[in-house]
């Protein structure tokens, strides 16, 4: 494994770190994600760089490099399938700034295990042979991809789900493509607009769920490839919401994940088409399905991993193999998180990943027939789990009674109350904090702080009522949650009432903004880092970017021109008695740098002390190491001003 990673950081170019405290914090993961091969030949390994994410593939027989896919600035790798032992398909996507949610651009490409045969084989980008001949395999069309199926009997052809661009509301169609050629077939076409398709185990496409302009969710289903298209969930009729997850083995039940039937987290059905019967197969009472668990070695759904503070896994059928697998390597791994990522596609080798809130990631090659357990490598190797800060899930009862999770984060050794950061996440709507290693939350601890996260109503994870409950509550009962765990941090000992400051991005530092405006003398300081603080102005962006976006918005945060101002922190300014640290990039799509210079004016205008950090070639979060480091140690700094904590070294 040693090989492997000095090969790994050798091809991709990767900066080496000085060592200094903060460098470990900044310090990018030396992979994201790794796949078997369908027979276990090769792995593919996603390798995240300064500006891109790149591919890298190697022999499994002596850790070999064989092939390295590299984007251009701001692109990714976003998925990798293997279609056969010898060909990779690879979906990018594009981000503009390190907290930037990656958005797909459509684009497929394949690249050969051997590094060979690197191209685009679909999206807007592709081109012709030319003028001069007939021959044209690939479509030039102004068209998005995205894959379906990589058809595991066939070692050339996938599905996928094409949408023409310029549409904003577009019907989308499965087609069978050539993962050499980029030849494509019509398999279907979409019952209803912005479809994503779900294939049966014999690779026909027979389930689309979609949206119109209105966000109505709508799931047809049909018997065979040519039959008529049936509805057979409809949002506005059924009060919820319903996503195929895949067949039994024979293709006569479906799987369907359900959100919104009013009777707590989400849950997994088996649908019978020929009797339209659903029989609940798993539900659990605190969190939704997490991540799906397959039979091994096939796409048939059996269980799922649950986050209910920690991860646990939860079958259909407690008696079925895969439960022993889950189990043994659970007790092979206590008080860590276990996930079998990818295997070959005869089942007898096993990648597994094991993780925690204290360790960013190991991966381990599993055979169960010997029972045979192998390190392979380490996510964050640099990380020592047995000196990074401990992380546990907590619970609290909000004021109005509902449920609130969360994360306390401390330094290792210490009790008692403690100076105190509040952490909100960012989203808001779906998104969660999670147990796993946060590198901010890790940094933070280390200056000597305990860290607080919250999931408050709105969060994800915790059914689609709970996230419900947060809607049109941007500076309602949504950060009366925030409010109230704070409350109770400090009732429980766990943090000195007059050392708390709250700090977040993107939503989150909407949120600690508007904590200082409704809660002034509640926190000592305040942090904003590419932040949205004008609420009018961000409805008015949503909008123009498209129709459904702009009545998504119009229903999750509200309408009313007055409401949304009066819920501005921009407009509480002269309510703020705190100090404030602001931070923004000049090239953020999602909060515009604007966001925060109107609230740094304000906050001036108000007399609040304030200090602020711009660049203007960052996006929505700052990528570069250097500008990262300029603005932790300028956190850092401010905080320690007034918490007492330590500043980067």
């Amino acid at each position: 494994m040693k090989l492997w990673m000095a090969l790994l950081l050798s091809c991709c170019s990767a900066s080496s770190w000085a060592a200094v405290d903060l460098g470990q914090f900044v310090r990018k993961d030396e992979f994201n994600d790794i796949k078997l091969s369908p027979s276990g030949k090769y792995y593919a390994a996603t390798v995240p760089l300064e500006d891109k994410t790149a591919l890298v593939i190697f022999a499994r027989d002596g850790n070999k490099q064989s092939g390295v896919f590299m984007p251009g600035r701001n692109a990714h790798v976003n998925s990798f399938d293997w279609v056969s032992d010898e060909r990779v398909l690879i979906g990018l996507a594009e981000k503009f700034g390190l907290l930037d949610q990656p958005r797909l651009t459509g684009e497929l490409y394949a690249i050969n295990a051997d590094g060979g045969k690197a191209e685009l084989l679909v999206g807007f980008r592709v081109q012709g042979n030319g003028p001069g001949t007939r021959i044209q395999p690939k479509k030039v069309e102004s068209i998005a991809a995205f894959l379906v199926d990589t058809l595991p009997a066939e070692d050339r052809n996938v599905v996928v789900a094409t949408w023409p661009l310029g549409s904003m509301e577009p019907f989308t169609r499965a087609e069978k493509m050539d993962v050499n050629s980029g030849r494509r077939t019509t398999a279907a076409i979409a019952p209803v607009r912005n479809a994503s398709f779900a294939t049966d185990n014999d690779g026909e496409v027979r389930l689309a769920v979609g949206s119109g302009m209105d966000n109505v969710s709508k799931l047809y289903y049909r018997d065979a490839a040519g039959a008529e298209w049936r509805l057979i969930n409809d949002q506005n009729a059924f009060g919820r919401i319903e996503e195929p997850l895949g067949f039994s083995v024979d293709n006569s039940v479906v799987y369907l994940r359900v959100r919104g039937d009013g009777q707590g987290p989400d849950s997994i059905v088996a649908w019978n088409p020929a009797t339209n019967v659903r029989t609940t197969v798993l539900r659990d009472d605190a969190a939704d399905p997490w991540s799906i668990i397959y039979r091994n070695g096939t796409r048939v759904p059996v269980g799922s991993l649950v986050m209910d503070g920690r991860h646990r896994s939860v079958f259909f059928d407690e008696t079925a193999p895969e439960v022993r697998l889950y189990r043994s390597l659970e007790a092979a791994f206590p008080g860590q998180s276990v996930r079998i990522t990818s295997s070959t596609r005869d089942g007898h080798l096993l990648l597994v990943k094991v993780w925690s809130g204290s360790n960013p990631g190991d991966f381990y090659l599993y055979d169960p027939a010997a029972r045979k357990l192998e390190f392979l490598v380490a996510s964050g190797s640099w990380v020592d789990p047995d000196a990074a800060a401990v992380v546990e899930p907590f619970h609290f009862t909000a004021r109005d009674g509902l449920k609130i999770h969360g994360y306390l984060t401390k330094p290792r050794g210490v009790s008692g109350p403690r100076p105190m950061v509040l952490m909100p996440h960012g989203g808001p709507y779906g998104i969660y904090d999670q147990w796993h290693y946060d590198s901010d939350v890790q940094m933070l601890a280390a200056a000597g702080y305990t860290v607080m996260q919250v999931n408050y109503r709105g969060s994800g994870n915790h059914g689609w009522a709970f996230r419900r409950a947060g809607a049109q509550q941007w500076g309602g009962t949504m950060q009366d949650d925030l409010t109230d765990a704070t409350r109770w941090a400090i009732r429980e000992g766990q943090a000195d009432a007059a050392k708390v400051c709250i700090y977040g991005a993107s939503y989150g530092a909407y949120a600690a903004l508007m904590g200082a405006a409704k809660e002034p003398v509640l926190y000592r300081c305040a942090a904003g880092y590419v932040g949205v603080y004008d609420l009018p102005m961000m409805q008015r962006g949503d909008m123009r970017t498209a129709r459904s976006l702009g009545n998504w918005s119009k229903d999750w945060v509200g309408e009313d021109p007055a409401a949304l101002a009066a819920a501005s922190p921009n407009r509480l300014a002269e309510r703020i008695r705190i100090p404030v640290f602001l931070a923004a990039g000049g090239q953020d799509e999602i909060a515009p740098i604007e966001h925060t210079r109107m609230m740094e004016a304000a906050l001036r205008k108000a007399g609040v002390p304030v200090e602020s950090l711009y660049f203007s070639t960052e996006g929505h979060g700052f990528y570069t190491e250097p500008h990262q480091r300029e603005y932790y140690s300028r956190l850092l700094s401010f905080l320690s001003q007034h918490l007492g904590g330590e500043k980067a070294r």
